[in-house]
């Protein structure tokens, strides 16, 4: 299979330097390399020039980056000159993020608003050889034009399930951005664990923050491992993060879900169910194990979904508006994801309150009454300036009038939210859940489905049923990675790579720029590039021949 790579390289000759040595993944818009093979040498003498101090932050991570992998950085000096050029132009072109890099004998001259030379950073550390001879780096001459294609370009971590620590949520950030990716969904709540510190409800990390087991093997389990685990993210640390990804043009956007989803709060404060007496034990699933404590309201040790929700009270509102009141100054993010999936109606439906609520609202159902829930919490935070995001159920029982829908259960939501005028970003999980299995022969637990890389190259964000003139409404589209079988740092990398990488080209790359035969192409230099970043990965794409074929259109499902 690797001899297959190499022969199909040779087809792609330009003079003397063949396309494999230039695999920039995702595709720049437009490339032109020389006929003749000419080299520009980056060495520990080059100097970064720069017009003021304004692109600190971008020459910064160029030469972290530079120290990291090679070992030297490069002089910063204000001016012009020959060596690596940042030029920031004032233009607020279109799309935002679009750059222009040459590489030739004058050195490598980089050119584009903020995000535009962020972006022009990464594609030249693309064009870095994973290793240096004698601390010289030889970039290849060349002239990329390059752009956006979808201005929401997102990937999404579960942290709920299985807590990970700060350092290893900022590799995780480290990795969007070497992807050209620009929002970072961050899962912090969930039945599992709650992982953000609201200092005006301590019990939300000191009790939901933890639980006293975890299930062994795929649902319902096996038994249970009977070890306490959790963590939590106070304040402190949830600024460093987002100031973290801001350095690198990531904006990170919280989710609380609400009002399902609510286990692990109403753990802390049993007062927000609807049955508050009721213990957990009575939601849990038959033939799931569960260790420890068994008496009143607990964390969840389990998977899939439960019936105690949040209740629709007064008390229930105030609560969630006091803790959008701590969420909001440590997230600048226009967006606020809450939710709004999988939410089981059983105990509204046996609530007197909820009935009453029902009748004395006019409305029609407990879908109503999830709408009303929704739409309540969208007034509160867009009176404070922000947008909601939800999940596509958030549809179901009527549409907040300003909600973002995000499209998981197939495409469908997303058309129809589209259909209605709202914005959209596609994610459905037959073609971006990063948690689906990448090998039929897979070697790890996972929670089943099947998305090889073929499959999340052939997406297409925009669905063909959509009529032409919403196709605007689609935002983007993002990856998700649910944590319930990935309990360490390598398996979250194993799980992402090479994947992200197919997604990172469906998003920034022309449409009429993919190609699976290119891409499939750029694989194995990409591989190399992930083991100069210590990065695990699937090697399941040169390991065995995927039956699935990359579509020209998806269906989601």
């Amino acid at each position: 299979m690797k001899k297959f790579f190499v022969l199909l390289s040779t087809s792609f000759l330009v003079g003397a330097v063949t396309a494999q040595q230039v695999a920039i993944i995702p595709e720049p818009a437009e490339m032109i390399m020389p006929r003749i093979a000419a080299k520009y040498i980056i060495q520990p003498s080059t100097k970064i020039f720069v017009a003021d101090n304004s692109t600190a932050k971008t020459v910064n991570y160029l030469n972290k980056y530079l120290k990291q992998q090679y070992g030297f950085s490069c002089t910063v000096q204000k001016g012009m000159g020959n060596g690596i050029q940042l030029k920031k132009n004032g233009k607020a072109k279109a799309p935002a993020g679009n750059y222009q890099l040459v590489v030739n004998a004058k050195g490598i001259q980089i050119e584009g608003a903020d995000t535009g030379l962020f972006y022009g950073i990464q594609t030249l550390i693309q064009l870095l050889p994973t290793k240096a001879e004698n601390k010289q780096l030889a970039i290849p001459y060349i002239n990329i034009k390059d752009y956006p294609r979808f201005g929401y370009r997102g990937l999404h971590l579960d942290v709920a399930r299985h807590f990970f620590d700060l350092d290893f949520v900022k590799k995780y950030i480290d990795y969007l951005a070497l992807h050209k990716f620009n929002y970072f969904h961050w899962h912090l709540t969930d039945d599992q664990g709650w992982r953000i510190e609201i200092k005006k409800y301590p019990r939300l990390t000191s009790v939901g923050g933890y639980r006293n087991g975890t299930i062994i093997g795929s649902y319902p389990g096996t038994g249970n491992d009977g070890i306490r685990t959790g963590g939590f993210y106070t304040q402190e640390q949830v600024k460093e993060v987002v100031k973290y990804a801001a350095d690198r043009f990531i904006t990170v956007i919280p989710e609380i879900e609400m009002p399902g989803h609510a286990s692990a709060a109403i753990a802390a404060y049993p007062e927000l169910s609807c049955f508050p007496e009721e213990p957990t034990i009575r939601y849990y699933p038959k033939g799931s194990t569960w260790h420890g404590d068994s008496t009143g309201k607990q964390v969840i040790q389990s998977w899939a979904v439960y019936d105690d929700v949040f209740a629709p009270t007064d008390r229930t509102f105030k609560f969630l508006e006091d803790v959008i009141d701590e969420i909001l100054p440590l997230f600048p993010s226009k967006y606020i994801h809450i939710g709004g999936d999988e939410c089981p109606k059983s105990n509204w439906k046996r609530s007197a309150f909820c009935q009453n609520l029902i009748k004395e609202k006019g409305l029609k159902d407990e879908h109503g009454l999830q709408s009303y829930f929704i739409q309540r919490m969208e007034q509160y935070i867009n009176g404070k300036g922000r947008s909601i995001i939800g999940w596509d159920e958030i549809l179901e029982g009527g549409l907040a009038p300003n909600a973002i829908v995000m499209s998981w259960r197939g495409e469908e939501g997303g058309i129809e939210a589209a259909k209605q005028n709202h914005q959209v970003i596609m994610t459905p999980g037959g073609y971006v859940y990063l948690d689906h299995k990448q090998s039929k022969k897979e070697d790890s637990l996972t929670i089943g489905g099947y998305t090889p890389l073929e499959k999340i190259y052939g997406y297409e964000p925009i669905p063909a049923a959509l009529p032409e003139d919403k196709a605007s409404y689609i935002l983007g589209a993002q990856a998700n990675l649910w944590t319930e079988y990935i309990q360490y740092p390598e398996k979250v990398e194993y799980m992402i790579f090479p994947r992200v990488g197919a997604l990172s080209e469906v998003l920034w790359s022309p449409k009429k720029k993919r190609d699976w035969n290119n891409f499939s192409q750029k694989v194995p230099a990409y591989f190399d590039r992930l083991h100069q970043w210590g990065a695990h990965y699937s090697k399941a794409f040169l390991e065995e021949k995927s039956e699935a074929a990359p579509a020209p259109t998806s269906s989601g499902k």
